[in-house]
């Protein structure tokens, strides 16, 4: 374990009275713990399925902070590689990426996290938020971390500014979003190597999930207003929703049924139907909606509002907001931790807020 930065639980929480457990959508935000250190300054948290939490810090502190469930760090990842290692040249000694976002294999063995840009020799200056695909902008990689040993053991190059990632439910591909090439690298996890790339014909790829069969995959196209659909095996695209004004984040329903999209601009949460693109449902939630989580019964959405620090609950069934809870400023990212039944908010200023959604009010 490192325990050189120093995390500290902070406000554990005056939990009031509370009933048994009961399903996400009876059941009642109670904030319970926050951990702040100078290392850390998440852009996202996501839980894995071996009980581990992973915080990925970008450029601001070039790290990884992996935690268990009760809070406890594990240890800091340094994002630092000498790529030689890993059969890439043009850049000698150590070069540093800035880790995005991550997604771990169905068998919790790995875990794929992407590198907002990197740093070091033969690097040229990162990627913008405004970009345009063939301006230029340096290409990235993703990096493969060893649960077991909790290190960096794979590097693989991908597009420009790659931001969310995904493993396709039979673990065989690993789908990356580049904001700024337009475009999805499409890694196969076996080889570990970029087996596509697929123009996606629209501005700003983030948000990207798989469809339950591993056949397909949805992508969000933040600067274009539309969710589209891609062909894994065919390589090809079309348009399925267009949701709403800066649609960013994708959830999947448990049962594959549905998509949950956050529209930034429109301050929205849509429901959409997978098989047809049908919108069901929307509900208005708080400034600036970015990432979104949802519980293992499938019954809570939960969105997190950059604009105004704050994270919203949802009930999927009727497409209502349940509660909205203060978090500390600048929310970005979100994770729903099965085992504890609880929800991580990741503040750009340097802190995680846990919340506990396991009981029913009494």
């Amino acid at each position: 374990a490192d325990a050189s930065p120093k995390v500290a639980q902070l406000r554990p929480s005056q939990t009031p009275a509370q009933g048994p457990a009961g399903p996400a959508d009876k059941t009642t935000l109670v904030e319970t713990m926050r951990l702040t250190s100078d290392a850390m300054k998440p852009k996202s948290i996501v839980a894995g399925p071996g009980g581990l939490l992973f915080a990925q810090n970008m450029m601001y502190r070039h790290s990884i902070s992996v935690f268990r469930a009760d809070g406890t760090l594990v240890k800091t990842i340094p994002d630092s590689v000498d790529l030689s290692k890993f059969g890439i040249s043009g850049h000698p000694g150590l070069s540093q990426g800035a880790p995005v976002e991550v997604a771990f294999t169905p068998d919790g063995k790995y875990a794929w996290v992407s590198n907002y840009a990197m740093y070091g020799a033969g690097f040229g200056p990162e990627g913008k938020d405004s970009c345009t695909a063939g301006d230029g902008t340096q290409s990235s990689f993703v990096y493969r971390v060893d649960i077991d040993k909790l290190a960096i053991d794979r590097v693989v190059p991908v597009g420009a500014v790659p931001k969310y990632v995904a493993v396709t439910p039979d673990g065989k591909q690993v789908l990356v979003t580049n904001w700024c090439s337009w475009d999805l690298s499409v890694i196969d996890a076996a080889t570990a190597t970029e087996s596509a790339r697929i123009d996606l014909g629209g501005r700003y790829p983030r948000g990207v999930v798989s469809a339950p069969d591993s056949k397909s995959a949805y992508v969000a196209l933040m600067g274009s207003g539309k969710i589209v659909t891609v062909d894994l095996a065919a390589r090809t695209v079309a348009d399925l929703a267009a949701t709403g004004s800066g649609p960013r984040h994708l959830v999947l329903s448990p049962d594959g049924r549905y998509l949950y999209v956050t529209n930034n601009a429109s301050r929205t949460v849509v429901k959409v139907e997978r098989a047809t693109g049908a919108q069901v449902a929307s509900v208005r939630v708080g400034s600036e909606p970015r990432s979104m989580a949802i519980s293992s019964d499938g019954l809570a959405l939960y969105v997190v509002n950059y604009g105004e620090g704050s994270m919203s609950k949802i009930a999927t069934g009727s497409m209502s907001l349940i509660q909205t809870v203060p978090t500390d400023p600048a929310p970005i990212g979100i994770t729903y931790e099965p085992s504890t039944k609880s929800v991580w908010v990741a503040c750009y200023g340097g802190t995680l807020v846990v919340f506990d959604d396991a009981l029913l009010k009494g």
